[in-house]
């Protein structure tokens, strides 16, 4: 199946069969397509957290503003992103990256000095924005990927970021919840949205084209 083809396949499922469980390897690679997304500066600012615990998912619907999705998804992805930028992360990644490339530590140091510079003396909200805008690239890969495994997903906004935070205890991991994906499979027969036709805007006021 085509990119388009599972794109065109793909909505936000409303209700899912919470009998039917994707495997593991499976939602496996829809996590690899979120790690290979491409980031700012290569410094992949966020984490993706995977939950199946099915108690700890029934805790997040009422967070999630009682969108039952959450509980009755296989797995959950919950993506966060870094609560600021640190020298450390920065150093971290490009770590990383020069031993995984076999190359000398300091190959990008007058790089990663810039970064630093332009990045550290930003407040922390603002840098976080532009984690989130990262962590946003990833969660259109994961979708993207599901779609092309026939895996449904709903992508959700609509959550208390705060009380989703506290729950998973991400501030003490330095991150703050940006975006939700509950993945599974759709309950064609209860879902009212599933045989709706998926409408956009019209191509000529979708597209400028400028020639």
């Amino acid at each position: 199946m085509s990119l388009i083809n599972a794109l065109q396949w793909r909505y936000a499922t409303k209700k899912f069969d919470p009998a039917k469980k994707v495997e593991q390897k499976l939602i496996n690679e829809i996590i690899e397509a979120a790690w290979l997304a491409p980031t700012s500066s290569g410094l992949q600012p966020f984490e993706v957290i995977e939950i199946t615990n099915q108690e700890l998912k029934e805790q997040i619907v009422p967070i999630a503003f009682n969108q039952q999705q959450v509980a009755d998804c296989s797995h959950l992805l919950v993506f966060a992103a870094w609560d600021n930028y640190t020298e450390q992360r920065i150093d971290t990644i490009y770590k990383y990256t020069t031993e995984g490339r076999e190359q000398n530590p300091d190959q990008y140091k007058d790089y990663t000095d810039r970064l630093k510079k332009a990045y550290l003396q930003r407040p922390a909200e603002v840098n976080f924005e532009h984690a989130a805008r990262q962590a946003y690239i990833a969660f259109g890969f994961s979708m993207a990927m599901a779609a092309e495994l026939r895996i449904d997903s709903t992508p959700m906004e609509g959550f208390d970021n705060n009380a989703l935070d506290k729950l998973l205890k991400l501030n003490e991991r330095g991150l703050k919840s940006v975006t939700i994906l509950p993945l599974g499979y759709r309950d064609a027969e209860n879902d009212w949205l599933v045989n709706l036709k998926k409408v956009r805007h019209p191509k000529k006021d979708f597209l400028i084209e400028i020639k």
